[in-house]
C-alpha cells in the first residue's frame, strides 16, 4: 500500500515560510540571478569589447610601424605589441570552446582592461613628465600644444571608460567603483606628474580642469549606458515567452537544461519551466532524452511525483516542459544545513518515495538517478514534509523494445556516483526496479548519517566501491539509529539485486514495520518548519553531486 500523509486543517499552515524555488536542478539563492545568468552575457560582451580593443590597438600598432610618430620610442612599440598579443590571447580564450566560470571571465576582464589602463598610464607619464610634449611647441604656442596633449591623453581614458561601461555587465555598485577608479587614475597622475614639476607646475591646473570635465562626461555616459542596457535586458528577460508562458527569472541549471520560474499568461499560475540548452537542441540524442523525460513524467500522477502541466517548443525550436512550482528544500540541502535526520522522519520521507516509485515501476519506468538533490521537501495542500520525486532525465522504460533505438551507448555509466547501483557502475543499461531500491538505500544512509554510503577522492574509486565494498554499518556512524532501520537500509545496499527487496512495495512494508515509523507525524513536521522558517532556502549549485553520462573508460575524469 502506498504511503500518503494525512491531511491537516488549514489553520496549521505556516504562512511565514517564504516561497522557495523548485529544486529540479540545483538552485541559485535569491539575488544571484546575476550569478546564474551573467557568465554567458559577460562572455559575449567581453568578446565584443576584446575585438574592438584589439582592432584599435592593432591599427595604431601597424601605423606606428609604417609611419612612426615623431616622439615614438622602441619601448613604446614593444609595450604596444605586448598589449596586442595579450588582447589576441584573450580573444582566443573567449572564442574557444572552453567552459569558463564567472571567476575566469572576471579575470579576463581585469587583464583586458587593466593592461590597457597600464599602457595609457605609461604613455601619460612619458609625455607629461618634465613637460616632454612641450618640445614639440614653438615659442608662444605652448598652450595650444598643451591642449592637444591633454585632449589626446584624455581621449584614451574616455574611450576606455565608455568601452567598459557599455559592454561589461555589472551591478551598479561595481560599475561605479570600477569606472571611478579608471577616471581617477589619469587625474591623479596629472597632479603627481605636473604639480611638483618646474616645467609643468604652472600648467597643471589647466590640464586637470580639461581632463576632469572630459572624464566626468565619459563616466556619466558609461554609467547611464550600463544602467539602461541592464534595465532593457531585465525587461526583455521578463517579457520572454514560451507558448502560453512568460519567463520571470532563472532558477538554476543542470546538465541538459535550465529551469525558469514562469507564469501561465491566462491562468496567472506560477510554474517551473525546464528548457533544453541551446547547444543541445541540435543533438538528436539530447532532444530524445528530453522528450522521454517529460513523457515519462506526464504519465505519473502520484502525490509524491512532481506534476507536469505542459510540453512543447517555440518557433525557434527551443524545447521545454512545464511543471508545478514547489516551495521547499531538497533533502541534500536539509541534511547539509540541519544535520542527519531522526530515523522516524527519514522513514516518513522514504515511504512517500516508495509510493511514487510504486506507480513508476508499475508502468515500467525505472528512475535510475535517485539522490538527495532530486527529492524536494515542501508544503502542499496544507501538509508539511511532502516529499516530491524529481528529474526523470535518466528514466528507463522497460516497455520499450531495447532494439528500437538506444539513447545511450553500451558501456556508458548513467547515474550519480555517490548513489549509483553496482549494476549501473559496471555500465549495465538494462536494469530493473531493484536499481532504484539500491539508490533508496543510499538515500536512507545519507539521511541517517549525513554521508553517502561511500566517499572517495575520485569517481572511479567511488564506482569501484559500489561494485566491491560494503558500506560501514550505520550504527557505527550514527549510534542512535535503530537496529531495525539499519537492517532494512543495509539490505537495500546489497551488491546482488536478488538479495535486495524485490519491490518498493516490499520495502515500504519493511519500513512501516520498524518501531520508529510511527514516531513522526504532521504535527511534528509543522513544528519543524515553523522553527526553521528562515533556514530552508535551497543551497547553491555546488552542494549537489554531479550526474554523469560518459563512457566507462572516462568515468575517472568526472568531477
Amino acid at each position: 500500500m502506498s504511503f500518503r500523509p494525512t491531511l491537516r486543517s488549514p489553520q496549521h499552515i505556516d504562512r511565514s515560510v517564504p516561497r522557495q524555488c523548485m529544486a529540479l536542478v540545483p538552485n541559485f539563492d535569491s539575488g544571484s540571478q546575476q550569478s546564474g545568468e551573467i557568465p554567458g552575457m559577460l562572455r559575449t560582451r567581453l568578446r565584443v569589447a576584446c575585438v574592438i580593443a584589439l582592432a584599435g590597438f592593432f591599427a595604431f600598432f601597424v601605423k606606428g610601424l609604417v609611419a612612426p610618430y615623431p616622439d615614438q620610442t622602441v619601448m613604446d612599440l614593444i609595450l604596444h605589441g605586448a598589449i596586442v598579443g595579450l588582447q589576441a590571447l584573450c580573444c582566443l580564450i573567449l572564442f574557444s570552446r572552453l567552459s569558463l566560470r564567472i571567476s575566469c571571465l572576471r579575470t579576463l576582464e581585469a587583464v583586458l582592461f587593466g593592461s590597457m589602463a597600464l599602457f595609457f598610464a605609461y604613455l601619460q607619464y612619458r609625455i607629461f613628465a618634465d613637460g616632454h610634449f612641450l618640445e614639440w611647441a614653438t615659442r608662444g604656442h605652448e598652450e595650444e600644444v598643451m591642449s592637444l596633449a591633454v585632449n589626446a591623453n584624455t581621449f584614451r581614458w574616455f574611450t576606455l571608460i565608455v568601452l567598459y561601461g557599455m559592454f561589461i555587465p555589472n551591478t551598479w555598485q561595481r560599475c561605479v567603483m570600477v569606472i571611478s577608479a579608471i577616471a581617477a587614475t589619469p587625474l591623479a597622475m596629472t597632479f603627481v606628474i605636473c604639480f611638483p614639476c618646474p616645467v609643468m607646475g604652472h600648467h597643471w591646473g589647466h590640464a586637470t580642469f580639461d581632463e576632469a570635465a572630459m572624464l566626468s562626461l565619459g563616466a556619466a555616459i558609461a554609467l547611464f549606458g550600463s544602467y539602461k542596457i541592464n534595465t532593457l535586458q531585465d525587461a526583455a528577460r521578463a517579457a520572454r515567452k514560451l507558448g502560453q508562458y512568460r519567463l520571470l527569472r532563472r532558477l538554476g541549471a543542470g546538465g541538459m537544461g535550465e529551469v525558469y520560474l514562469g507564469e501561465h499568461m491566462l491562468l496567472r499560475r506560477q510554474c517551473a519551466i525546464k528548457v533544453i540548452r541551446h547547444e543541445q537542441s541540435s543533438d538528436a540524442t539530447a532532444v530524445s532524452r528530453f522528450e522521454r523525460e517529460v513523457q515519462a513524467m506526464a504519465t505519473l500522477t502520484h502525490w509524491n511525483t512532481v506534476e507536469v502541466y505542459d510540453y512543447g517548443h517555440d518557433p525557434e525550436g527551443t524545447f521545454y516542459y512545464v511543471m508545478e512550482y514547489l516551495p521547499g528544500i531538497s533533502l541534500q540541502d536539509m541534511v547539509d544545513r540541519h544535520g542527519p535526520l531522526p530515523a522516524s522522519r527519514a522513514i516518513y520521507f522514504l515511504r512517500q518515495l516508495c509510493g511514487a516509485l510504486r506507480e513508476a515501476h508499475g508502468i515500467g519506468l525505472i528512475h535510475r538517478d535517485i539522490k538527495p538533490s532530486n527529492v524536494i521537501v515542501c508544503k502542499r495542500g496544507g501538509i508539511e514534509d511532502v516529499a516530491k520525486l524529481l528529474d526523470f532525465g535518466l528514466v528507463q522504460d522497460l516497455a520499450v523494445n531495447p532494439q528500437d533505438g538506444k539513447l545511450t551507448m553500451q558501456g556508458s555509466i548513467l547515474g550519480s556516483p555517490p548513489f549509483i547501483s553496482p549494476e549501473q557502475a559496471i555500465g549495465k543499461n538494462e536494469v530493473d526496479a531493484r536499481t532504484d531500491i539500491y539508490a533508496l538505500g543510499g538515500l536512507a544512509y545519507f539521511l541517517l548519517t549525513g554521508h553517502p554510503p561511500f566517499e572517495r577522492e575520485s569517481t572511479m574509486e567511488l564506482l569501484v566501491a559500489h561494485i566491491h565494498e560494503d558500506p560501514a554499518p550505520i550504527r557505527r556512524l550514527e549510534s542512535t539509529a535503530p537496529e531495525a532501520v539499519e537492517r532494512v537500509v543495509m539490505r537495500c545496499l546489497r551488491k546482488k539485486p536478488d538479495e535486495r527487496f524485490a519491490s518498493v512495495i516490499e520495502l515500504e512494508h519493511a519500513l512501516a514495520a520498524c518501531p520508529a515509523a510511527d514516531e513522526w507525524n504532521c504535527d511534528l513536521a509543522a513544528q519543524w518548519w515553523e522553527a526553521h522558517a528562515t533556514t530552508t532556502t535551497p543551497a547553491s549549485d555546488d552542494s549537489t553531486a554531479p550526474t554523469v553520462d560518459l563512457p566507462a573508460s572516462e568515468a575517472s575524469l568526472a568531477p
